[in-house]
């Protein structure tokens, strides 16, 4: 009974948008994987034999290329776990949303649902200046 609400649980919070965590120094990896030209770099945090982390990517990928201002950055943590640690990441996939200057702006865990998180970036997209 206990595993089933636990299940049911962890599907309702699968792919949710949340608020960013407070702000904390990037580590170099993630530094390294934004880019200055977009107003927005979607961080994946993925390990090797996640599936879901497979599906992540099928869903940011092609939302990156379709969306102005969006880019999206898979960043494999299998062998880098301290990674995973500095940004408070306790399952993969997670994507964490990025500004330029390395601000976040909101993560999701889980396989992202692609609506949902671009009606959520949409104001970031919009108001950066060419």
């Amino acid at each position: 009974m206990a595993a089933a609400a636990v299940g049911a649980l962890l599907k309702a919070r699968n792919g949710r948008v949340r608020d960013a965590k407070p702000a904390r120094e990037l580590p170099a990896p993630v530094t390294a994987a934004l880019d200055p030209a977009s107003a927005v770099t979607l961080v994946q945090i993925s390990t090797t034999f996640c599936a879901p982390c497979r599906h992540a990517k099928a869903v940011l990928g092609p939302l990156a290329e379709r969306t102005d201002g969006l880019h999206h950055v898979e960043l494999d943590v299998t062998n880098q776990p301290e990674v995973a640690q500095s940004l408070a990441v306790l399952r993969t996939p997670t994507t964490i949303a990025l500004t330029p200057d390395g601000r976040e702006l909101l993560r999701v865990g889980g396989v992202p649902k692609g609506p949902e998180l671009l009606a959520a970036l949409r104001p970031y997209l919009t108001s950066r200046t060419p």
